[in-house]
C-alpha cells in the first residue's frame, strides 16, 4: 500500500507542476519579453523530463488506442497525444513554448508525410516553436505530456480545460 501511496503523491506532484506551467497567459503569444501562452513565470518544474521523448519505429506513426477514455491517438509507442486549445487549427503554429515545452513536449515528424493506422483526420506537419518539424492533426499540433509515464497514460486530460487527448478524427475529447 505504502509503494502505492507514493506513486499516486508523484502523480500529483507531476500534475500540479503541470497546472503551473500551464495556466495560460493573457498576454500575446507572439510578443518579447511577456509570458508566452501556456509558459509561467515560475522557475521550471522540478520534475525531469522523460530521459528520452518517445519516437516512433517501424510502425505507423499515429495509431489508435483503447484507453479510459475511449479510442484516442497515440504515437508508435503508445504514448498518448494532446491537442490544445490555445493552438488554432490550420495556422502554421504552435502556441505552447518556453515552459509550456517542457511540460508539454512536441511529436516531432519523423517525415513530410507521417503515416498512420487507424486514424482518420488529416495528418500533417508545421515547424514547431522549437525550430523542429511537429506533426498536426486537422491542423493542429500534437503534444505529450510529462506527467504520461506509460502506454495508455491519459494524465494530461482537461489539464487547465485546455489540454485534451485526440479521437481517431482529430476531434478532441473533451
Amino acid at each position: 500500500m505504502r509503494r502505492k501511496t507514493s506513486h499516486l503523491a508523484v502523480a500529483l506532484s507531476v500534475i500540479a507542476l503541470a497546472l503551473t506551467g500551464c495556466a495560460g497567459s493573457t498576454t500575446d503569444p507572439g510578443s518579447s519579453g511577456a509570458p508566452d501562452t501556456g509558459a509561467s513565470s515560475a522557475p521550471p518544474a522540478a520534475t525531469t523530463p522523460p530521459a528520452e521523448e518517445p519516437s516512433p519505429s517501424a510502425a505507423a506513426d499515429l495509431a489508435v488506442a483503447s484507453t479510459s477514455l475511449g479510442d484516442i491517438v497515440v504515437d508508435a509507442k503508445g504514448m498518448s497525444l494532446y491537442v490544445f486549445d490555445k493552438d488554432t487549427a490550420g495556422s502554421g503554429s504552435s502556441s505552447c513554448s518556453g515552459q509550456c515545452l517542457v511540460n508539454w513536449p512536441p511529436l516531432h515528424a519523423t517525415s513530410d508525410t507521417p503515416t498512420v493506422d487507424g486514424v482518420t483526420g488529416e495528418v500533417g506537419t508545421i515547424t514547431g516553436t522549437d525550430g523542429q518539424p511537429q506533426v498536426t492533426l486537422n491542423g493542429l499540433p500534437l503534444y505529450y505530456f510529462v506527467g504520461d509515464a506509460a502506454p495508455g497514460d491519459v494524465n494530461g486530460q482537461a489539464v487547465q480545460q485546455i489540454w485534451w487527448v485526440v479521437g481517431p478524427d482529430g476531434e478532441a475529447i473533451h
